[in-house]
């Protein structure tokens, strides 16, 4: 049960801080607990990276201002992290399977990383799941 409220406390500063800069070590830093830690759990719980998750996120809000705005794509660019509209680009395509311009013309936001929520129904399989030794009957 820790587990999962330490996964809803990533996640809830994940989402505050999207458009700032975030790593791993100043997450734990700001939560108080081991990178490493932290790391394994978020991991653990969500069955993704904290890396991967973020740069989903990311994506998929810049995703939501091409859709929705008319603001320069590099502006975009950079606030979902990138360097560089080109380093953009390309993970944008690699996510979305066209770039960022394909994807404006089109004018419809489609997530492709949605917010993860934590809810007690997950948190009551997971601790049965682990409970049973991995065994839940259908």
């Amino acid at each position: 049960m820790g587990d999962m409220s330490i996964t809803e406390k990533i996640l809830l500063y994940i989402e505050d801080h999207l458009d700032k800069e975030l790593s791993l070590e100043k997450i734990a830093k700001e939560l108080s607990y081991s990178k490493f830690y932290i790391a394994r759990i978020f991991k653990d719980n969500t069955g993704k990276t904290l890396y991967k998750y973020i740069q989903g996120r990311r994506l998929d809000e810049a995703a939501r201002k091409l859709a929705e705005t008319k603001r320069p794509i590099v502006e975009i660019a950079l606030e979902a992290g990138y360097s560089s509209q080109q380093a953009f680009t390309r993970s944008f395509r690699y996510a979305y399977i066209c770039t960022p311009q394909q994807y404006r013309k089109m004018g419809v936001f489609t997530p492709k990383q949605s917010r993860i929520h934590m809810s007690m129904r997950r948190q009551s399989v997971i601790s049965l799941f682990r409970l049973t030794g991995g065994r839940i009957a259908a």
